[in-house]
């Protein structure tokens, strides 16, 4: 009788490293299949093979998708101005469906029965991996190992003494054994003394793309962003590609520090947690978008974007990217962003941004109408009449009311 074939998200992290022996003996002996989905985390997945070949991987696959999730994921974020709590830009939230997609993709050509993951019981991203899973492949069994009662490891030590027990060594730096994801968008940052909201972050032990803002330069810098229908094609007057923009937008944030965000967020499962998250490029990236919108979008529309962004963030960070709901929405800011498109000038300085001037073909602002001095285009008589029908429910209101006193 044949393996069966369980396909594992793989990071090479601690978690993924003892997830494979583990799967093994406890699924008969189970063949692993270990898929890394390279979504931008540069240097972590240098030596990944041989790493997942000694803890009894039959095979890795090492599957650069950053084109990918640039394109589906990120691209429609920004258009939709997507920051979960007013802080947070989904850097983790947005690639998850788009590394399940391709696990699944990935468990169809192996002939596999299962998908499993390291992710925890008390995580966002248990939920995130296995919605999308359902939506793709609903006929997959799902492992999730930190949720069954088998899985007997509570702590990095438990499985740092597992592996040894398996003669599979793990060099763990325990002052530096941050809980992390990177990737093109972000780097997040938990575990530790961040676990205590009282604790200060140690920027300058924590941080790995951007520098403290008082470390920044005493200068400021300018970069310019061209757009065009909400996405960002040219940086500095070259033009790029989405991946090149990204690169060069975290070196200029990064070294500007911009984009650091200390959270406490809740989570999916309904705890709070509290992580420091590094966007640098991705700031500036929805900066310029929404200085954008702001020359282009008219009342109506500037004001329902706002509430369908609140909507479409819920459901990207609860993990309900293949829904029609969110599909829907990405469709209505497609249409919106076909007018966003202008050039804007941003000013860097000390973790801060400051507009510097935006142009468009589509722009909405008016000087004849907007200028202090009288234009052709308004007459400010005109107002009379607006503003008595407007005015109108409230002095309504308030006749009824000194009725009322009067009659007493």
């Amino acid at each position: 009788m044949a393996k069966e074939k369980i396909v594992l998200a793989y990071s090479g992290g601690l978690d993924t490293s003892c997830i494979i022996p583990w799967l093994k003996e406890h699924y008969n002996d189970a063949e692993v299949i270990a898929v890394c989905a390279d979504v931008g985390q540069g240097k972590e997945t240098e030596g990944l093979e041989e790493k997942a070949l000694k803890t009894g991987a039959s095979k890795l696959y090492l599957e650069d998708i950053t084109d990918e999730f640039i394109k589906e994921a990120i691209f429609p974020c920004v258009k939709a101005n997507a920051v979960y709590e007013g802080k947070y830009l989904l850097g983790t939230s947005m690639a998850r469906p788009i590394i399940a997609k391709r696990l699944v993709e990935i468990a169809r050509k192996e002939g596999a029965t299962a998908i499993s993951h390291g992710a925890t019981g008390k995580g966002n991203d248990q939920v995130r991996f296995e919605l999308a899973i359902k939506a793709l492949a609903p006929d997959l069994k799902v492992i999730a190992p930190w949720r069954l009662d088998t899985w007997d490891m509570e702590s990095r030590d438990d499985e740092i003494a597992y592996l040894k027990s398996k003669g599979i060594p793990f060099p763990v730096k325990k002052d530096d054994s941050y809980s992390r994801d990177r990737n093109i968008w972000h780097i997040s940052h938990e575990g530790l003394d961040l676990e205590d909201p009282a604790n200060e972050p140690n920027y300058e032990h924590l941080l790995k793309i951007s520098v403290p803002p008082e470390k920044a330069p005493d200068e400021d810098e300018y970069v310019t962003l061209d757009f065009e229908s909400g996405i960002c094609t040219k940086l500095n007057g070259k033009a790029v590609t989405p991946k090149e923009l990204l690169v060069e937008l975290n070196k200029i944030g990064g070294r500007n520090g911009i984009g650091i965000r200390d959270i406490c967020e809740n989570r999916v499962v309904g705890m709070k947690s509290r992580g420091v998250y590094e966007t640098p490029g991705g700031t500036i990236l929805y900066y310029a978008h929404r200085e954008l919108e702001y020359l282009t979008l008219d009342k109506q529309t500037q004001a329902w974007n706002e509430v369908c962004s609140t909507k479409f963030t819920e459901l990207v960070y609860s993990g309900e990217w293949f829904t029609p709901l969110r599909e829907a929405l990405s469709k209505y800011f497609d249409s919106v962003n076909e007018v966003v498109t202008g050039q804007v000038k941003l000013k860097l300085y000390k973790g801060n941004i400051t507009p510097a001037g935006a142009t468009s073909p589509y722009s909405l602002y008016n000087a004849s109408i907007a200028s202090f001095t009288t234009g052709d285009l308004y007459n400010h008589k005109d107002a009379d009449g607006f503003i008595n029908l407007f005015g109108l429910p409230l002095k309504v209101r308030a006749m009824m009311k000194q009725n009322l006193e009067k009659n007493k």
